[in-house]
């Protein structure tokens, strides 16, 4: 079972770069590398390459060692100073040593560290998990940004049973032990998330799409211990959820189902939105109106005349509302432009 097909960052972009000129904003420091990065944990030299589409996936014990250096760069303590492995550790009751590894790039921390760690520095849940795309994703909707919605469905895009929703809307979230919460997300992917004849997916197969058997995931399954990180980050991409699904906290959980939520909303009040202001937002009619304005009685039937002509030609007369609808020319980073020209 592939990965659920994600936006396409580009047109994001655009969106999020359209939002903020239009709330006054400078798209260029709205979206620039060095706050997407500050977001997401993706170098900002790479961003433009992740929106394009061009970028080479890293590793994961690569990305999530390069993920954890950020963290300490970017999110210091009061005096300045990069936080000491002792004291992120100490957090979680684990000594520093345990980070050894993980901050020399010779290996991953275990799934209670990586949860621990993000805790530690106030990151979203899948921080150190999420695949570029997936994290740039995440980062470009933290730029703009809820709508309540059904507890069944809720449920279903976190996880969570109805109840532990409803606790958590009202501020009183319950609190799971990890590998309890763990345990339950991953029973609630194989119930939820089934192959086309009804049936869940195996352990086997589920394991296979990250090269492991499906007896490394039996204890998962009987909720007696916790997967490894890198098979955490193989089942969230098996079942195309965001790459903190397993470890988020009920809050965490809930805020991204509805964010996601209230994204789909807003698209689809755009998509229903009075026809003659969609055009006005999608053309530059304002100075067309403006040098209009001018003209005589004469010279407005021979301008509607005109517009006849080129309908006509476009193949649209009749068809109110249906002309091409001309895109926004909003930047997007030059990797994109270049693929495109490629493409061409």
């Amino acid at each position: 079972m592939p990965a659920a097909p994600r936006p396409d960052l580009a047109s994001t972009w655009a969106r999020v770069a359209a939002l903020a000129e239009r709330s006054g904003r400078d798209p260029a420091e709205v979206l620039s590398p060095e706050r997407l990065s500050r977001l997401c944990g993706v170098e900002p030299a790479l961003i433009p390459r992740v929106v394009a589409g061009t970028a080479p996936e890293v590793p994961l014990c690569r990305r999530v060692h390069r993920r954890f250096l950020r963290l300490r760069a970017t999110r210091r303590d009061k005096h300045g100073r990069e936080w000491s492995l002792a004291a992120i550790a100490e957090d979680f009751q684990a000594p520093g040593a345990s980070l050894g590894p993980l901050n020399a790039g010779t290996g991953l921390p275990r799934l209670g560290h990586a949860a621990g760690v993000q805790r530690f520095f106030g990151v979203y849940a899948g921080f150190l998990l999420a695949d570029s795309q997936c994290a740039v994703e995440r980062a470009l909707a933290a730029t703009g940004s809820g709508a309540a919605e059904d507890l069944e469905h809720l449920s279903y895009l976190t996880g969570m049973p109805p109840n532990d929703i409803r606790l958590t809307l009202d501020g009183a979230p319950p609190r799971l032990p990890l590998k309890e919460q763990v345990h339950q997300r991953f029973e609630h992917l194989r119930r939820t998330r089934l192959r086309a004849d009804g049936q869940a997916h195996s352990l086997a197969a589920i394991a296979h799409s990250f090269d492991a058997s499906g007896q490394s995931l039996t204890r998962l399954t009987r909720g007696e211990g916790l997967p490894n990180l890198a098979a955490a980050a193989g089942i969230q991409r098996f079942y195309g959820v965001d790459g903190g699904f397993l470890l988020a906290d009920d809050t965490e959980a809930l805020a991204t189902a509805l964010s996601g939520i209230e994204q789909e909303l807003e698209t689809a009040g755009r998509t229903a939105e009075n026809p003659m202001l969609a055009v006005l937002r999608a053309h530059d009619v304002r100075s067309i109106v403006t040098r209009a304005g001018r003209l005589s009685p004469a010279g407005w039937k021979s301008l509607a005349d005109h517009l006849d002509d080129l309908l006509a030609r476009e193949g649209q007369l009749g068809r109110p509302g249906a002309g091409r609808e001309r895109p926004h020319r909003v930047a997007v980073p030059d990797d994109r432009k270049a693929a495109e020209g490629g493409a061409r």
